[in-house]
């Protein structure tokens, strides 16, 4: 099998790896820096027991020389997806299939709208990978895979699965997907814009009073909104889920810290801007997701309040949360 792994990011590298030992593998992305690292030194990954290997792949930034995938993974931030389809709609195969691994909401619907509903299917992961420098990724934490148990698509779901268990993914089929991505649309929504505007690692969300009941009330309305639509989450109770995976991800750094810190467009529409969409159409109130979309898009502009402590942050975004849910 012939995989396209389109986002050259630190997710993108870590499965471009992984499946490079058990199918052939292009990498497709145009960030120059990077191509350059993976193109003269190849990819050190560094692996969760700190041992380092260093992994040579084909990258490109023309999805012609991919042509033809037989599957296209889609691994860059949500705001990019669809330049993604459109970029997968040039390099699959007549049968092939593109599977989003990406966080937010809306990914397959952009890749159906282009590709088909033959072509796309939706995928949720749980690994975790950081990027430290051009071609330096180091895997964070292993986590599971689901892919969904669509009978509709171009590649049987269950190649997918086979595909990535070979390749040491732990991974299987979900008759739940959307459940799934709802589930994880939670944690996301709870962790990482806090992360972000606070620039602090997961685990302070789980020791700081203040943070942690923020992140609970975030996930909690993720909760109330899926439930709404009568989606069922993989978990029976969001704010707790939360809290321990904050717990158990304490020294990690969320991707949207990340990308704030280096200047990058984050996900946060496709996150809380999400959240509060869909809590906007089914009147179901959102006011936490709602002021940490703002936070966080403020903090992107660059005019976010200068505050000198996390702690005070805080306070600021509690005093904003409580006028908003008393209007």
């Amino acid at each position: 099998m012939h995989v396209a792994v389109i986002g050259i990011g630190a997710m993108g590298c870590l499965f471009g790896a992984r499946l490079s030992q058990v199918a052939r593998v292009t990498l497709v992305g145009h960030w120059p820096a990077q191509l350059t690292a993976l193109r003269e030194r190849g990819l050190q990954l560094i692996l969760p027991d700190g041992r380092s290997q260093t992994i040579h792949l084909a990258c490109t930034n023309d999805p012609q020389t991919a042509a033809p995938a037989d599957l296209a993974l889609i691994l860059v931030k949500s705001h990019q997806t669809q330049q993604a389809a459109e970029t997968a709609a040039q390099l699959l195969a007549p049968k092939g299939v593109a599977l989003t691994l990406q966080n937010g909401l809306g990914n397959l619907e952009t890749l159906t709208a282009v590709l088909g509903q033959n072509h796309a299917n939706l995928g949720i992961t749980s690994e975790g990978a950081a990027l430290l420098e051009p071609g330096v990724v180091r895997h964070a934490g292993t986590g599971h895979t689901y892919v969904a148990d669509s009978a509709e698509t171009a590649v049987p779901p269950q190649e997918i699965v086979a595909l990535f268990q070979a390749a040491g993914f732990s991974t299987s089929l979900s008759a739940n997907a959307h459940g799934l991505v709802w589930g994880k649309l939670a944690i996301n929504a709870g962790i990482n814009p806090l992360t972000a505007v606070l620039q602090v690692p997961n685990g302070f969300l789980a020791e700081n009073e203040l943070a942690r009941r923020l992140m609970q009330q975030a996930a909690a309305e993720v909760a109330q909104v899926a439930a709404a639509q009568n989606i069922q989450l993989p978990f029976a109770n969001a704010a707790a889920q939360a809290l321990t995976v904050a717990q158990a991800t304490a020294a990690n750094h969320s991707s949207m810290r990340q990308d704030l810190a280096n200047g990058r467009p984050t996900e946060i529409g496709a996150i809380c801007g999400a959240v509060v969409d869909f809590g906007r159409r089914l009147g179901v109130a959102t006011p936490v997701n709602a002021v940490l979309q703002t936070a966080v898009q403020q903090a992107e502009q660059g005019i976010w309040p200068e505050a000198p402590t996390p702690e005070a942050i805080l306070q600021l975004l509690n005093e904003t949360i409580e006028r908003k849910g008393n209007e």
